[in-house]
């Protein structure tokens, strides 16, 4: 389906000039030497894994001390080392960081880290999306997200019925909020637990991946099953700071903050008996080499590979004619 050539918003794929000041890398971000060998990352995950299980036998705060010695060890082991190491901030620094994220992790309801264990996957998984697009630009401030064009509105795709996938705004007024919260009061089950999209723009290759696990998700769930349900996409790394202090396990740096990662609801799907199949269908794609996934509970959040770049957008300039 061709779009409109002419409408009152940005158009996808049409390039606009932006009055955002340029984007740069937080400091102590810079690319480090990529090695001619590219790490195992079936390995990598499988040595996490192992970790998190000797992680959640000193969950306990006496464990303090025996839980840094142990990530202290575990973190120099090959297969985490060479992940870590390619990253920008190298194996210290993850090491450094993660230290750091643990000694001041306070449990809270609005984290999708429930536990020590939850977080260390987080932020260990978190690190592949790092890797994957550590030359990736970051987006620092909410304008430079708003005025990007290498972004595209999902609201005027939306009203041109070129999405598959759902979502909803965050409400900008508290009237808003309020009217949020009484429909929420009404129909609990209606829609997902979640505050909403602050940015409703994406990068054209993560549209066109959303579309075919959209897609595929509706041939493999049971009838009627609503359409997949997307619950973040590109954040700013200010607002990645603001996550943080109300307390969310928002990581940085972030794929988020480069447009590469997305969350997806997938507790919700549950009451509709279609949870399993969307797990399966997002492990097959990470099996493939297209995304990084990482369980955080409610939501799983995804990555797109650089490896899928070309022909994901290919297949968004073939589906919205351009």
């Amino acid at each position: 389906m061709r779009v409109p050539s002419r409408s009152p918003g940005q158009q996808p794929g049409s390039p606009v000039s932006s009055t955002a000041p340029p984007r740069r890398r937080p400091s102590g971000t810079t690319p480090r030497r990529r090695s001619a060998v590219e790490p195992d990352l079936a390995a990598y995950r499988a040595a996490v894994a192992e970790l998190l299980v000797e992680v959640g036998a000193l969950a306990d705060a006496a464990s303090t001390r025996a839980r840094q010695v142990l990530v202290d060890e575990r973190l120099r082991e090959p297969a985490l080392a060479a992940v870590l190491d390619a990253t920008p901030q190298g194996l210290i620094g993850a090491r450094e960081t993660l230290l750091l994220e643990m000694a001041r992790y306070q449990p809270n309801e609005r984290t999708s880290a429930r536990d020590l264990g939850a977080l260390v996957r987080i932020y260990l998984l978190s690190r592949i999306d790092v890797l994957w697009w550590q030359d990736a630009p970051t987006f620092v401030t909410d304008d430079q997200v708003n005025g990007s064009a290498e972004l595209v509105d999902l609201e005027w795709l939306r009203r041109r019925d070129l999405l598959r996938f759902r979502y909803q705004e965050q409400p900008a007024t508290l009237l808003g909020r309020a009217a949020r919260g009484l429909r929420r009061r009404l129909r609990p089950d209606a829609t997902p637990q979640t505050a909403g999209l602050l940015f409703r723009r994406a990068r054209r290759e993560v549209v066109a991946l959303l579309n075919d696990l959209a897609r595929e998700f509706a041939a493999a769930a049971p009838p009627n099953t609503p359409p997949l349900w997307v619950t973040s996409l590109v954040r700013s790394a200010e607002h990645q700071y603001r996550l943080r202090r109300l307390g969310y396990a928002a990581m940085l740096p972030s794929g988020h903050c480069l447009g590469y990662s997305v969350d997806v609801e997938l507790s919700w799907f549950e009451r509709f008996g279609a949870r399993q199949a969307l797990a399966e269908l997002l492990l097959a794609r990470q099996e493939a080499g297209e995304i990084n996934v990482i369980d955080e509970g409610q939501a799983w959040h995804l990555c797109l590979a650089p490896a899928a770049r070309r022909r994901l957008r290919r297949a968004y300039e073939a589906e919205m004619g351009v």
